[in-house]
């Protein structure tokens, strides 16, 4: 990260954030505790503007130097919202006399520089995963995401991305960006943090108390937890005392799949179970009550989700494509997620050796600080304010 030059423009920088398509999920997370980490004085912000839904503000603590907007127009179908960032947010940034206009969301609309955005969805950009969603309608608007960010990344002046994997893999499509681009990833809320627990010993498994697995993601093509079931059922016939838990919601198209897996597997569901959606705010309770995780996802931008079960302090048994080996390093047990053989085999290698469980479980714990929301809102407000700085204000243009 390149340092902040001191600032040399007439007034204070004014920052404005386009949030008018972050309403739920990741999205949200991430600009309350950017928000709430931020001291932007200190990177010579005077004064952040963010427009959004009501719902959306209404999640943001008060500051003083933090001006919350809303519009109808904001509150209404997509085509509305884009309609007023191409029509109405220009004017509103010139009324503001913002300096730099941040996009969260990924997808620029508005037509106004200096402007930095994010790359947060590597679905459009992974045709192997694409494929997995066939002729369909989510194929389509996964491919006008794909156009739509493409011509983002390549208008901004500034983008951010989450992972090295994810920088490499978008410019391996865009192409060379004009603008500057730089990696800072997501942080992780405090409460998932919790200190290894001693692991038992394999005669210490029993049927009463067996080994809990967790995986915790929705239910998608990508996530594949149908091969993680067929996994657990495997060992479960070697004799191994183990269970699974599976939290998230699913889409309707591949819960059916899932509901398969398991009466083929487990139709009693006496070792293995889906709980379904859980709120964001009690996810750490999942983590808390198990003895591993699981995490078999293929497409990953910042898995989030890896990140939490590290600072959970568990021993953790993770797919292997995407971002996965850059974020989790040598503190996991790695497997292919298509491929529930190998799911198997390091699940079996884990629950067989408790040392080995201590082992990756410290070693994933002391991993994790590595991503934190005070890092993160630090790291992008330097970011910011080097590119407003760097570049004049044409705001409108």
């Amino acid at each position: 990260m390149l340092p902040l030059t001191q600032n040399t423009s007439r007034r204070p920088i004014r920052i404005a954030i386009d949030a008018s398509n972050i309403r739920v999920g990741g999205g949200v997370t991430h600009l309350i505790e950017l928000l709430r980490q931020a001291d932007p004085a200190t990177h010579g912000f005077e004064r952040v503007f963010v427009w959004a839904s009501e719902s959306t503000l209404a999640q943001l603590e008060d500051k003083p130097w933090l001006e919350k907007r809303n519009e109808p127009a904001l509150e209404g179908h997509l085509l509305k919202r884009l309609l007023w960032q191409r029509r109405s947010l220009p004017h509103h940034l010139k009324e503001a006399k913002t300096d730099l206009l941040f996009v969260p969301g990924g997808s620029i609309v508005a037509r106004s520089h200096p402007v930095v955005t994010m790359s947060r969805n590597m679905l459009p950009f992974e045709w192997t995963e694409l494929k997995r969603f066939g002729f369909s309608e989510l194929t389509l608007k996964l491919m006008l995401l794909r156009w739509n960010q493409i011509s983002s990344f390549k208008h901004a002046d500034g983008t951010i991305f989450l992972t090295r994997y994810a920088h490499d893999a978008v410019l391996a499509v865009t192409g060379a960006l004009k603008g500057k681009t730089t990696v800072i990833p997501h942080g992780i809320d405090t409460r998932f943090r919790l200190v290894p627990r001693r692991q038992r010993t394999a005669d210490a498994l029993t049927a009463v108390n067996p080994l809990r697995v967790v995986y915790v993601s929705t239910v998608d093509e990508f996530k594949h937890q149908w091969q993680v079931v067929d996994a657990i059922g495997r060992l479960r016939a070697e004799g191994i005392s183990i269970r699974l838990d599976l939290y998230g919601s699913a889409r309707a198209s591949t819960l059916p799949r899932l509901t398969e897996a398991l009466r083929k597997v487990d139709s009693r569901g006496q070792f293995v179970r889906y709980w379904g959606a859980v709120d964001y705010k009690e996810i750490h309770r999942c983590y808390a009550e198990a003895d591993l995780c699981v995490f078999a996802s293929s497409c990953e931008n910042m898995p989030n989700i890896l990140i939490e079960s590290m600072a959970a302090g568990l021993p953790i048994a993770c797919s292997d494509r995407g971002p996965m080996p850059e974020v989790l390093g040598n503190a996991g047990v790695y497997f292919d997620p298509e491929n529930p053989t190998t799911i198997t085999d390091a699940v079996r290698t884990l629950a067989l050796s408790a040392e080995l469980r201590a082992e990756k479980a410290a070693a994933a714990f002391r991993a994790a600080s590595e991503f934190s929301w005070s890092r993160c809102a630090r790291e992008t407000f330097d970011f910011l304010g080097m590119i407003a700085l760097e570049h004049p204000i044409r705001s409108g243009e």
